[in-house]
């Protein structure tokens, strides 16, 4: 493991930015990535292992970002051969727990994955790197009127926003509810952005991106010699956040036996890293999401009642797009002047035809869909492409998180119309048969969202074969024409 930089120590450019070398493969991927870090860092894009040993010895970086295809046991203890102090960061196009495991194995400081905000990668290698944010964090104004018009367009996000201003000023903790890519991060950034803590760190972190037997140091550090391998002290995401708000995202998915330890952060403001013999004091307001209904959980013993009462002191529902659809042509007109500029093209306007053909989708993906078609038609500028997309999705309707999935009585009639008042009422074995049928297919379609259409993901991620999950889909397409999952998509 690396020695720590102090703040004076880290390698920085004439212009005073934190020097990185990106070990990517794929010349594209690099300069995109090098181009969004170039505001606070010095980037360097390489291609090869041994440029990058090459490199090292000339240009003297305080980081190393990996390319994850490129990760094994060799590559990281090779590298600070050359340099012990380096830093290295994994960095990955997928969000991969068990890569993730790899990663932190093979002596990684820190992993991303590409589609993580700006503000939370920047967040990393600033902490892995012990360098001071250059430049510093803008002001609140500057960043305010995105977040207003994003969440103040429909009555009902007109509500969201209005509990989010009583919120901001508060210490309180706040429990954000809604389905995945309904944009509860930015809710959360935006109550960050309007506090009194808004100049201080903002820190996320994806409580199911992170093997729970990692996810412990990684909130609350670990000190020298806590295990095999601990060579020097590790702050933890909560001393990071100190003074300022940590976010906790996916909160549902961590591990009982860590649900203690942060519920005695959020009584007493205190916890022990591993390996520690005294407790840590630290101010830090708690922010967490989720897109499952808690408290079923919690009456099925899989959450804290405890914790959930700590979190749900106030709670805000984000409503799917599917319900604020006025919303999709300002989504619309945002996505496309952001990924213009981004990508420096300039596509025509969407027409109206298109409009109201996206209007009539469903969005199971919600904003996160949307904001991914307006950045496909950015490059391709395909509208007629983009349209054909839409019609070979299937829509699927995902029920909100708050709301209780269908009764008994719907699912035993099978939505065939079926009455259960007289002959035509099934057996309970029947039932229980239909029961079991229907929420296997929910979870299929929910993982087949949640790793957007990739199939061999998908099936790691349900514990089941390729083929049997392919088997499952092929039942699907007899059954109603249509598998719950993109036609065309393959898994890779």
């Amino acid at each position: 493991m690396k020695t720590a930089y102090s703040e004076e120590a880290v390698p920085r450019s004439s212009e005073g930015r934190p020097r990185l070398i990106l070990l990517e493969r794929d010349a594209a991927e690099g300069r995109e990535l090098a181009a969004a870090l170039g505001r606070r860092f010095e980037v360097r894009s390489i291609a090869s292992v041994e440029e990058c040993v090459r490199m090292l010895r000339s240009f003297n970086a305080a980081a190393v970002l990996i390319e994850a295809g490129l990760l094994n046991a060799d590559l990281i203890p090779r590298l600070r051969e050359v340099k012990p102090a380096l830093a290295v960061v994994v960095v990955s196009a997928v969000n991969d727990a068990t890569l993730a495991f790899k990663a932190s194995k093979f002596g990684a400081d820190d992993f991303f994955v590409r589609t993580e905000s700006q503000g939370s990668i920047e967040a990393k290698l600033i902490a892995v790197t012990g360098a001071l944010p250059i430049p510093p964090v803008a002001p609140r104004s500057a960043s305010r009127p995105d977040f207003a018009m994003l969440f103040g367009t429909s009555p009902k996000m007109e509500d969201v926003k209005s509990t989010i201003d009583k919120v901001a000023e508060t210490n309180a903790t706040v429990l954000i509810r809604g389905e995945s890519g309904t944009g509860k991060e930015m809710v959360a950034r935006m109550i960050y952005s309007s506090s009194a803590r808004a100049d201080k760190p903002f820190v996320k972190v994806n409580c199911a991106a992170i093997p729970y037997e990692l996810l412990e140091s990684e909130l609350f550090g670990y000190e020298q010699g806590a295990f095999t391998g601990a060579n020097r002290q590790k702050p933890g995401k909560f001393d990071q956040a100190d003074n300022g708000t940590l976010f906790l995202d996916e909160i549902s998915e961590m591990h009982p036996s860590l649900q203690a330890k942060l519920l005695h952060v959020l009584q007493d403001g205190e916890f022990a890293r591993l390996g520690g013999k005294r407790d840590v004091a630290v101010d830090v307001r708690v922010l967490a999401a989720t897109n499952k209904q808690l408290e079923r959980d919690v009456a099925e013993g899989r959450f804290r009642e405890d914790l959930f009462y700590r979190l749900n002191v106030v709670s805000i529902h984000i409503p799917p797009l599917r319900e604020r659809r006025e919303e999709i042509p300002v989504f619309l007109e945002y996505f496309l002047s952001k990924y213009s500029d981004y990508y420096n093209k300039r596509p025509a306007p969407f027409s109206a035809m298109a409009i109201d053909r996206m209007m009539d989708y469903s969005w199971p993906g919600n904003i996160r869909e949307l904001e991914n078609l307006v950045k496909r038609y950015t490059i391709v500028g395909n509208e007629a492409q983009i349209l054909r997309e839409l019609s070979t999705h299937k829509p699927i309707v995902v029920s909100a998180p708050a709301i209780e999935q269908p009764a008994a009585r719907e699912i035993a009639a099978g939505h065939t119309g079926a009455s259960l008042d007289g002959d035509d009422q099934p057996s309970l074995l029947e039932i229980g048969r239909r029961a079991a049928m229907k929420a296997e297919r929910e979870a299929i379609e929910r993982t087949l969202l949640q790793t957007k259409w990739n199939r061999r993901q998908a099936a790691k991620i349900l514990k089941v074969s390729y083929k049997a999950l392919l088997n499952k889909l092929k039942a699907y397409e007899e059954q109603d024409g249509a598998a719950p999952g993109r036609a065309g998509t393959q898994g890779k």
